[in-house]
C-alpha cells in the first residue's frame, strides 16, 4: 500500500494521532472537535501556563467550560510544549497568529517559527495544515521550501494542505464541526489526504483548486465584512451631521427581503481576523504592482473610527462644561466583540489608550474579563468596577464600546450622567445620551 493510501485509510478508520500546534480560540475548539469525532489528539504549544493548565482539566477561554477539557483528558488527550513529539502525529494542524508588525505589515513570524520547530520531526507518512489566516503564496512560498529541505517529496511521501479556521468565538450556532471547510492542496494527492483528515470531523469541506485559492478565500470572505462595515462607519458619520440615526436606518433597510445585507457600524474593527486580512492582501498586492484603493479606503475609514469617538466624547463632555482631562471615564466592554473574552485587536482598548492620553481617568466594567489581561500594545494595570447605581453615578461619563448582553442597560441609563453609545443600543433619545 502506498503511503498516500496508507495515511488516508488511518484517517478514515480514526486509527491516526492528530497534532494541534497552537492552542488559542481556534486550535483548543478544533481539538475537541477531533476528539469528540474519536480522533486521538495531542496539543503542542509553546506557552506552558497554557499547557499546564490543559493536563490539568482547566481552561482559560470563557466559552469553552472547564468539563470539556477534563472529558478530553480522560479520553487521552494531552498537552506538550515538546515540538519533537510531532514525529508521532499522522497530521499536524498548525493554529497559529498571524498579526501585523510596527510597519502594518505581515508578521507571519509566529507560522515561519512553528515550521521551523516543527521541521526536524517530521517524516514520511505525515500532513501539515495551515490554518492560520494569511496572504496568497504563503503555504508555497514559506511552508513548502522548509519542508523539502529536510529531503521529504511533497505530494509523495509528505502532505500540505492549507484549510483556513472559520472559528466565531461565544457562537450558540456554528461550532467547528458544522461550519463548511475549505481546503486547497498543494497537489491533487495533497488535496485528497487533507480531505480524508478533516473529513473525520467537518461536516461539509469545500475543496478548492490550490493553497493559493484557498488562502485568498479567507481574505475575501472578511475583506467583505471589513469593506461593508468601513462603508456603515462612513454612513454613521454622515448620518450624524444630518442627525439622522444610522441603527434607525439599518433596521428599516434590512426589511428589504433581497439585495441588503445588514452590516452595524461600532468604535472600531476588532478581532484577529478583520482589522488585519485586509493589509496581508494590500501588501502582497504591491509585489503585483497593484494598488487595492477600495480596501486601503475602508481600512482608513475603520481605523478612523475611534479617533472620531473620542471627538464625540470631547463635544459631549464640553456642552456639559466639562474637559476630558480630569474626566472620570467608565468604559464598558473591552472584549472586541459582544458575550465573549475575546481581546484581540478590541476597539475598546484603543479608545483606552487615547482617553488616558488625553489626561481622562480611566475605569472599565466586562463581565467577560474581570481582570484587564496582559496585551502586546496596551498596558493598564486595572480590574474590572462592579455595576452599581453607584458606582455608575459617580462618574462623568460611561463610553458604552461592547454591547454585552449581561449589562443591565436600564440601570445604567437611569444613573448615570452622560452616556456615549457606540453600538446603537438606546434607540430612544435621552438627556444623557449621546450616540458615537
Amino acid at each position: 500500500m502506498s503511503i498516500q493510501k496508507s495515511l488516508i485509510q488511518r484517517f478514515v478508520s480514526r486509527q491516526s494521532l492528530i497534532g494541534i500546534v497552537g492552542l488559542g480560540y481556534v486550535g483548543l475548539p478544533l481539538m475537541l472537535r477531533f476528539q469528540a469525532a474519536g480522533f486521538s489528539v495531542l496539543g503542542i504549544d509553546i506557552d506552558t501556563n497554557k499547557v499546564e493548565n490543559l493536563n490539568n482539566g482547566k481552561s482559560y477561554i470563557e466559552h469553552i467550560p472547564a468539563e470539556k477539557i477534563a472529558a478530553a483528558r480522560l479520553a487521552g488527550f494531552e498537552a506538550t510544549t515538546d515540538f519533537s513529539r510531532a514525529t508521532e502525529a499522522d497530521g499536524l494542524i498548525i493554529c497559529v497568529p498571524t498579526p501585523l508588525n510596527k510597519n502594518r505589515e505581515p508578521d507571519l513570524s509566529y507560522v515561519t517559527g512553528t515550521v521551523d520547530g516543527l521541521v526536524p520531526h517530521l517524516r514520511p507518512g505525515q500532513i501539515l495544515s495551515l490554518e492560520s489566516t494569511t496572504y496568497p503564496g504563503t503555504t508555497e512560498e514559506e511552508l513548502l521550501p522548509r519542508i523539502e529541505k529536510t529531503g521529504l517529496k511533497v505530494g509523495q511521501d509528505f502532505f500540505l494542505v492549507y484549510s483556513p479556521e472559520r472559528e466565531d468565538p461565544g457562537s450558540k450556532n456554528f461550532n467547528p464541526g458544522n461550519i463548511p471547510k475549505v481546503i486547497g492542496g498543494h497537489t491533487p494527492a495533497c488535496l485528497e489526504v487533507g480531505t480524508a483528515l478533516y473529513a473525520g470531523a467537518i461536516d461539509q469541506l469545500v475543496p478548492v483548486s490550490s493553497t493559493k485559492a484557498a488562502e485568498m478565500t479567507k481574505l475575501l470572505e472578511n475583506i467583505h465584512r471589513a469593506v461593508n462595515i468601513g462603508l456603515v462607519n462612513e454612513l454613521k458619520i454622515v448620518c450624524d451631521q444630518m442627525g439622522i440615526d444610522i441603527h434607525e436606518v439599518i433596521r428599516a433597510a434590512a426589511t428589504k427581503p433581497f439585495g441588503f445585507t445588514p452590516y452595524y457600524p461600532g468604535p472600531g474593527l476588532g478581532g484577529h481576523c478583520i482589522p488585519i486580512d485586509p493589509f496581508y492582501l494590500t501588501w502582497k498586492a504591491r509585489e503585483y504592482g497593484i494598488s487595492t484603493r477600495f480596501i486601503e479606503l475602508a481600512g482608513e475609514v475603520n481605523t478612523g473610527m475611534p479617533r472620531w469617538v473620542i471627538g464625540k466624547i470631547v463635544d459631549a463632555l464640553n456642552v456639559r462644561g466639562l474637559a476630558l482631562k480630569g474626566s472620570r471615564v467608565l468604559v464598558l466592554g473591552i472584549a472586541y466583540k459582544k458575550n465573549v473574552d475575546d481581546m484581540r485587536e478590541s476597539p475598546s482598548v484603543e479608545l483606552m489608550d487615547i482617553l488616558r492620553d488625553k489626561g481622562a481617568d480611566v475605569d472599565y466594567s466586562d463581565p467577560h474579563v474581570p481582570v484587564f489581561p496582559k496585551l502586546r500594545r496596551h498596558h493598564f494595570d486595572l480590574v474590572g468596577v462592579a455595576l452599581t447605581p453607584e458606582a455608575v453615578a459617580s462618574y462623568d461619563l460611561i463610553l458604552l464600546a461592547t454591547n454585552h448582553d449581561a449589562f443591565d442597560y436600564d440601570m445604567i441609563k437611569e444613573n448615570a450622567r452622560l452616556i456615549v453609545d457606540t453600538r446603537g443600543v438606546y434607540q430612544n433619545p435621552a438627556n444623557n445620551i449621546v450616540k458615537a
